[in-house]
Order: C-alpha cells, then sequence, then structure tokens
C-alpha cells in the first residue's frame, strides 16, 4: 500500500513528485483511461493477452520464412540456433511441467520482459500449472482459463481435447486457442472447423486470424468473441497479418499479443510501434484500448483491471511524457521512461527513490541502472541472467533486459 511521505504522494486526484505535477487531463467515460500530468502520463498497467513465456530466448528462428502455416515453423524452430541454445538451460520433458527450477526460471524471464514494457498482467498460453506456480512472479500471470493449443495440432503440450476445455470453462474464464495462423488451406480451414465444433463463443480468444476472411470476421464479431493480434510474429513467420483495421470497424474485441520472441517482437512497447506502422489508420487510441481495457474484458479479468480509476489506483504505470499525445507517447517510450509502475497494490519497477514511499520489504528489489537512471525492481533479474550465463558459459545477452 502507499504511505504519505512528506514530498511525493499519490493521491485519488493528482500526482505530486517533489514539485507540484497537476492534473491536466481528467478521467472521462467517453475515451480509454488516463491521467496527463506535467511532466509525465500515467496509464492502468498495459495487459498482454498472448505470450509464451518459456519461447523468450534470443534471437528468433525462422530461416525458411515465409511459412505457409505456423505448425511447419514449429518443426523448423526445433532446428534452430536459438532453440537449441535454450535447451542448454533446459528441455522440456514432454510433460510441459513448468514447476522445475530452470523451467520456472525461464517463465521468470518471460515476465521480466513484459515487466519493463509495462505489462502488469500478462497470458501465458501453456498448459495449466498449479495455483502456486502462478503466485510467484512479479507481475500477474493469468490462472483462470482453459486452452488448446490449436485444432490442427490438438492439445500436444498437454491439456484435453478442444471441446472438454471449452465445456470446463463453463463460459466463466476464456477458451484460448491457435487458429489461423498461415496462409495456406490448412490455415484457412480452421475458422470453419471451429464453428462446426460449437467453439465459438463469447469467452473464444483465437490467437492471430491471419487466414480469417471478412465474413469470419463479421461472424466472430457477432459472436462476441475476441481475436489476439500479434503483428510482429506473423510478419515474421508467415509474411501478412490479421486484417485488424477491418475488425475494429467490424466491432470485434481486438487485443494485442507478443507471442514469444522466438518469433515475435522485443516486447510490447515493440508490437505497438509495428501496429500503428501496418495500420496507421486504426490509432493509437486504439491500439491502446487493445492492451488495457479489451484484453481485460478477453480475459475475464476483475472490472477494475484495464482502467485508471483516480479512487482507486491499485494498478498504474506512471511514464515520462516524450509526446504531447498521451496514446502515441506509448510509441516513444521504453523501460529508462517508467518512473513507476504497480501492479496489485505493489510496486515492482521504477525509479528508486520511489521505493522509499512504499511500506515494502527493501530486501525483495533490486537496484540497477539503465541511462543515466536508477531503477528498483521487485525481485532479481540481473542474478535470474547470471544463473543463466552460468549454465551457457559466457554472458546471454537479452534485448527486453534493460541492463
Amino acid at each position: 500500500m502507499i504511505i504519505k511521505p512528506s514530498v511525493s504522494i499519490i493521491t485519488a486526484d493528482r500526482v505530486e513528485h517533489a514539485i507540484d505535477l497537476h492534473l491536466q487531463t481528467p478521467v472521462t467515460d467517453e475515451a480509454p483511461q488516463y491521467l496527463s500530468i506535467d511532466d509525465a502520463v500515467a496509464y492502468s498497467v498495459l495487459i498482454n493477452a498472448h505470450d509464451h513465456l518459456i519461447g523468450n530466448w534470443f534471437p528468433r528462428a525462422g530461416d525458411q520464412r515465409p511459412y505457409p502455416n505456423s505448425h511447419i515453423w514449429v518443426q523448423d524452430m526445433k532446428a534452430s540456433f536459438s532453440y537449441n541454445e535454450r535447451n542448454q538451460f533446459w528441455v522440456n520433458d514432454g510433460s510441459f511441467d513448468l514447476s522445475g527450477e530452470s523451467a520456472h526460471l525461464l517463465a521468470t524471464l518471460g515476465t521480466y520482459k513484459n515487466l519493463f514494457s509495462g505489462c502488469g498482467i500478462v497470458q501465458d498460453h501453456a498448459p495449466i500449472q498449479t495455483d502456486a506456480y502462478y503466485d510467484t512472479f512479479p507481475i500477474r500471470v493469468l490462472k483462470k482459463y482453459r486452452q488448446c493449443h490449436s485444432l490442427t495440432l490438438g492439445n500436444w503440450w498437454g491439456g484435453e481435447t478442444a471441446e472438454s476445455e471449452m465445456e470446463q470453462s463453463k463460459g466463466e474464464m476464456p477458451f484460448i486457442i491457435h487458429l489461423g495462423e498461415g496462409s495456406d488451406a490448412i490455415a484457412q480451414g480452421e475458422f470453419a472447423e471451429l464453428e462446426k465444433r460449437h467453439l465459438l463463443r463469447s469467452n473464444t480468444m483465437m490467437i492471430h486470424g491471419i487466414a480469417f476472411t471478412e465474413k469470419e470476421i463479421d461472424r466472430i464479431a457477432q459472436s462476441g468473441a475476441t481475436v489476439c493480434w500479434c503483428p510482429v510474429s506473423n510478419m515474421f513467420l508467415i509474411g501478412k497479418t490479421f486484417a485488424a483495421d477491418y475488425a475494429v470497424k467490424a466491432g470485434v474485441n481486438v487485443v494485442i499479443g507478443t507471442d514469444s520472441t522466438m518469433s515475435g517482437g522485443v516486447n510490447l512497447f515493440d508490437e505497438l510501434a509495428n501496429a500503428v506502422q501496418i495500420y496507421p489508420g486504426i490509432g493509437t487510441r486504439s491500439l491502446y484500448r487493445m492492451v488495457t481495457e479489451n484484453a481485460a474484458r478477453a480475459l475475464m479479468l476483475p472490472a477494475h483491471y484495464g482502467k485508471l480509476d483516480p479512487q482507486r489506483i491499485s494498478n498504474l504505470l506512471l511514464v515520462d511524457k516524450v509526446d504531447a499525445d498521451p496514446f502515441d507517447n506509448l510509441l516513444c517510450i521504453d523501460a529508462a521512461n517508467i518512473i513507476l509502475m504497480i501492479v496489485d497494490e505493489v510496486p515492482v519497477f521504477g525509479d528508486e527513490e520511489w521505493l522509499a514511499y512504499f511500506a515494502v520489504d527493501d530486501n525483495r528489489y533490486t537496484n540497477f541502472r539503465t541511462g543515466s537512471r536508477g531503477k528498483f525492481v521487485l525481485g532479481d533479474p540481473v542474478e535470474l541472467n547470471a544463473r543463466i550465463d552460468a549454465v551457457l558459459g559466457y554472458h546471454k545477452d537479452f534485448p527486453y533486459l534493460p541492463f
């Protein structure tokens, strides 16, 4: 919880930090919610609707691009340098039990990729783990969901049939599945198969959707389902992407995911920058909705997620104001620009002087420098990187770690 220091406070209606930073833009119901102050902008923490936390190795894999569908890439990826380098640290035994030390460390590495791009909540598309597993990370990793890898490959990595997984969702949690990730007949036939199997429902979240036609997108809009757009991964692997511009006009609940760095962007900031280049007509205001309100709806999160409520600042992303437009501003920042990030009332990252204003155990945090600024972060990603280095026998750089 935030405590009141003498010189710097966060209150319900303004932020003060050493000097007065007056509220310029009130929160309204007509637009995605943000607070604008003199030298900074405060948002709700961002939400990454699709990641594979254990896959955030680098560099990207894919020597035979463009692929007609992602299932071919999966096999090609397993022969890549990046995949085999990661396997020096952790090799999946086929169970997709991620509770072991090495697998958990990799998943934690993936959460730091998200944290350092302002994400306080991430959906890790992997077989469901124990509740205790999800409670160990520095940010919120969604634990209430059902999943199937894809219709074409089935739940080869763990879990039950798509129908059984949907049944177990009871319509009260998202059912998440890769669909239409390609340009060939296999990818093009997956949406019709989904409908045939009665899996297109309001709680369905389809990842990628590259092969979806406009008629199929219209059907998605009518159903109330969600499509998760992963622009960088789509363009890198397939050479084309989901018709997100048409989907927005059709009224589809579109959200954005990073996929893993084995195919996707460096982080969510990178995805947003690429998204606006691909479809500039969508606009940064809509993109912001995709990583806040839309994502909270798709992941069926409690109502206070995805919006900045000045009466309950439990999830806050306070960043430098680099651009006067608060939505365009998200395209201009990186980890160094994050002044303060709070997730579920816990400070997780920010400029080091802010930590003194919270009633927390300093031993749970690590300090480092990025650029000219000292930072604090919950946990110890520096030590995590060192443990990977010790196994590899050399230093491994991850482009999303800002130290």
